[in-house]
């Protein structure tokens, strides 16, 4: 029997719309070869131009709209001269995740043999870890409310046991998952800064607690400045590292470098009842409608999305759709069969989604 997922869509700012397109055809075309599952795609409005048109970045109607969805795919969102009048950026993929709880913030860095990369891997060497960035509080907390006076300005670090037990539990979850997959040895490293600040203390004291009901897995501890030289000399040793909202923050576009750039790098916020999948990085608005944004990393977040969806409704034929639209990206990518611009190549962004699809359509 065939069941009918409800997708959500914002299609973002600037090259939002140009890489969401392509990713939702491809979709619809996965979809039409199975009879286990189908989409019903709902485009809402929000985002910077949306903004600046209405006065609302991301309204109710999508937001509602967004909270019935199954999922939600979203794309680059937010224009550099478009402001709300504290001077903060335009942000709804923010603002769903504090609004659903999105509290796990996943971000795979995966380089397999072939692909090239800042990094030279040694011989057979592949990268393969998952980081995992709270979402909704720590340094982010007072996003917007922070105090400024003529003379100083402090911001909140807000870290809390509810959530941080839900993404521990979240982590120690995916390692078993990815070690009974074989794609890990089912290790969990909590990355703080516990050696200074009291809130990090408290977030690795409750790694611990949580990581005693995991005897199966390894879990140990690194600070964040060791782990960013870490993931420079040797990320192929991480498997799934755990983190508070700004250092992952930061850690995430290290592990896009190690891939490539932004343009590979997928992202997807999880709570416990809904998700948001979208790409790392941001809209472009410099090459907005030119046809030459890379549509990978947004092609990428839409496996990640089949992937949760597969074990959320325990369809194996959409983990396996998942797997392969991933793979069919790395070998796109691999190949150096036409890459974008921001790759080394001259492909434009129809081409090189058109690669990918080529590739599924050949399986």
């Amino acid at each position: 029997m065939t069941k009918t997922f409800e997708i959500a869509v914002f299609e973002g700012d600037g090259i939002g719309p140009e890489i969401m397109a392509p990713t939702v055809d491809i979709l619809k075309n996965i979809a039409s070869h199975s009879n286990s599952y189908a989409f019903n795609f709902n485009t809402l409005p929000a985002g910077a131009a949306h903004y600046a048109k209405t006065g609302e970045s991301l309204p109710e109607t999508s937001l509602a709209g967004a909270r019935k969805a199954d999922a939600i795919l979203l794309s680059a969102m937010g224009l550099p001269d478009v402001r709300y009048p504290d001077g903060t950026e335009i942000s709804p993929q923010i603002e769903l995740r504090k609004a659903f709880g999105l509290f796990a913030g996943v971000r795979p860095v995966r380089l397999s043999a072939g692909q090239a990369s800042p990094l030279n891997l040694p011989e057979g060497r592949e990268i393969d870890f998952v980081l995992i960035r709270e979402s909704t509080e720590g340094l982010f907390y007072s996003q917007g409310r922070g105090e400024v006076s003529e003379d100083e300005a402090t911001e909140t670090l807000r870290i809390t046991r509810d959530v941080s037990e839900k993404l521990f539990r979240f982590a120690f979850d995916l390692a078993a998952t990815r070690k009974k997959n074989g794609r890990g040895p089912g290790r969990v490293t909590c990355v703080d800064k516990a050696n200074v600040f009291r809130a990090f203390a408290f977030f690795r004291e409750i790694f611990d607690d949580i990581s005693h009901s995991h005897p199966d897995l390894i879990a140990d501890h690194a600070y964040v400045d060791a782990t960013a030289l870490w993931m420079v000399q040797k990320p192929w040793e991480f498997d799934v590292l755990v983190t508070e909202n700004m250092f992952g923050d930061i850690l995430s576009d290290l592990g896009a470098g190690l891939m490539g750039g932004l343009g590979l790098a997928p992202s997807a916020d999880i709570g416990l009842q809904q998700a948001v999948f979208q790409p790392c990085h941001g809209s472009a608005p410099d090459i907005a409608g030119r046809g030459v944004a890379n549509p990978h990393a947004m092609i990428l977040s839409a496996a990640m999305m089949l992937d949760w969806l597969a074990v959320k409704h325990d369809n194996a034929a959409m983990a396996q759709d998942g797997r392969r639209l991933r793979e069919a990206v790395e070998d796109v990518v691999a190949r150096a069969d036409s890459l974008t611009r921001d790759l080394g190549g001259v492909a434009g962004t129809k081409e090189a989604a058109d690669a990918v699809l080529r590739l599924l359509k050949r399986e």
